[in-house]
């Protein structure tokens, strides 16, 4: 989880929401990257899960887009996908061939934690207070988040006990 070029001392309300939409965006980027990477290892139920999120994340990214416009209009956009990686996004080795639907929703779970910790730790430095009243309230989404994600885990049996290893081929000879 990095951003580079935010200063969050300065980071105004537009810049603020801009952020949160950008976050947002990238996470329904990966979700539906793992998706269609396991619907190529024929493993359905984390594609599904995989799209539930993605779905979830556009939504709220759409919610932060109106509410931006009506407070900002057309105003330029001064924040940059080059200035996340991975803030709420799934990490890229979370997706494994044959991901059974617990993992893929651990890996959600994950992701919603990390966010979490993303907007309480840039809490300290945020100086206007609109920011900082938007990142305690995303901050709160996200543990509502973790929640839905624990409540969905709950309703699962258990993994097979299969590791990620029982699918790994061994190298051959060249």
């Amino acid at each position: 989880m990095t951003t580079r070029g935010i200063d969050f001392k300065a980071l105004s309300l537009k810049d603020a929401l801009d952020l949160a939409v950008l976050i947002e965006q990238e996470a329904k980027d990966r979700y539906e990257e793992f998706a269609a990477q396991m619907d190529q290892h024929r493993t359905p139920e984390a594609a599904k899960f995989f799209r539930f999120m993605a779905l979830n994340e556009a939504k709220h990214g759409e919610e932060l887009a109106a509410r931006r416009a009506t407070l900002f209009g057309a105003a330029p956009v001064a924040v940059t996908p080059a200035m996340i990686f991975d803030i709420e996004a799934p990490d890229y080795d979370a997706a494994r061939a044959f991901m059974s639907p617990r993992k893929a929703m651990e890996a959600a779970l994950a992701s919603e934690v990390k966010a979490h910790a993303f907007f309480m730790a840039a809490l300290p430095s945020i100086q206007d207070q609109g920011v900082k009243l938007l990142f305690q309230e995303l901050s709160g989404e996200e543990v509502q988040h973790q929640d839905l994600v624990k409540a969905e885990l709950a309703k699962l049996p258990p993994d097979s006990g299969l590791s990620d290893e029982d699918f790994v081929d061994e190298p051959a000879a060249q």
